[in-house]
């Protein structure tokens, strides 16, 4: 009996070690990275990601929801071929699983993120921002709020996404002063907006309207003046093997004269047309 009880634990031990095996083996099949003789890895080839829910800069391709398309996701390749390496960008799924594989170097760059302190302690920025930002508030269109500043939003019951960000400053404000509920996703957000389940989101103005029009969302309004003006980044995990200072350098030269270029600006235009267009 202790006998037959020792093999059944022996082979459940077993099992469950090809059952990991294989579950690493498609983690990293699914990443694409690409491994050297000496077992190293090689650099030549990076995997990114970034807010699945975040169009005209980034969304999910309607015919590989593996990867994500957009703007962001043009820009960050352009990059990677100006500094001599090939650049994916894959869907690892929400915003805040994007954030967790940039802290455990399961993704190398992240394309588009502003710039916060507890952020610094995980991922590294390239200087300069590619692209500017407002955030703005979003409220049922029968409702006016008369909103001009922070304070005029104490008392009221607000939404956005999970572990987003709208600027150092805000960020401290709102969590000493403002009731703000996460949701996982803008569409969701707005649909509870719509429903009356919240007295306002606050989100960025390009992708509320994106994802607004899209899902057919009737009824809600954003105010012109914005919560805060932020940039987007490119930014790489401290703990990709990747990060040296000879890749980062190549990539921060490349960053520079496409900025310098304003190529975002035409992308961004394309983008949106394409968003509009539901194609890929």
């Amino acid at each position: 009996m202790q006998w037959a009880n020792r093999a059944g634990c022996i082979a459940t031990v077993c099992v469950a070690a090809v059952l990991a095996a294989r579950v690493a083996y498609a983690h990293d099949a699914s990443r694409h990275f690409t491994i050297d003789a000496d077992g190293e890895r090689n650099c030549t080839r990076l995997l990114a990601s970034g807010n699945p829910d975040y169009p005209p800069y980034l969304w999910p391709a309607e015919s590989d929801r593996n990867h994500l398309i957009g703007a962001a996701a043009d820009f960050l390749k352009r990059v990677g071929e100006a500094a001599g390496v090939e650049i994916e960008v894959v869907n690892t799924g929400s915003w805040g699983r994007v954030q967790q594989n940039m802290r455990d170097g399961s993704i190398d760059m992240i394309a588009g993120a502003f710039l916060t302190i507890p952020r610094l302690q995980y991922m590294d920025y390239f200087f300069p921002a590619f692209q500017g930002t407002r955030t703005v508030i979003w409220t049922r269109d029968n409702v006016d709020i008369n909103y001009r500043h922070w304070p005029d939003l104490r008392g009221l019951e607000g939404l956005t996404v999970i572990n987003n960000s709208f600027g150092q400053e805000f960020d401290a404000y709102a969590k000493g002063n403002l009731t703000i509920r996460e949701v996982p996703s803008l569409e969701q957000g707005l649909h509870m907006l719509e429903r009356n389940r919240a007295e306002y989101v606050i989100y960025e103005e390009f992708p509320g309207k994106a994802i607004a029009a899209r899902a057919n969302i009737k009824g809600i309004r954003s105010y012109d003046v914005p919560v805060s003006t932020e940039n987007l980044y490119l930014a790489m995990s401290h703990k990709s093997p990747c990060n040296t200072g000879a890749l980062r350098g190549r990539i921060a030269q490349a960053l520079f004269k496409l900025v310098s270029e304003d190529v975002m600006s035409d992308m961004l235009e394309a983008s949106i047309a394409r968003w509009g267009n539901r194609t890929n």
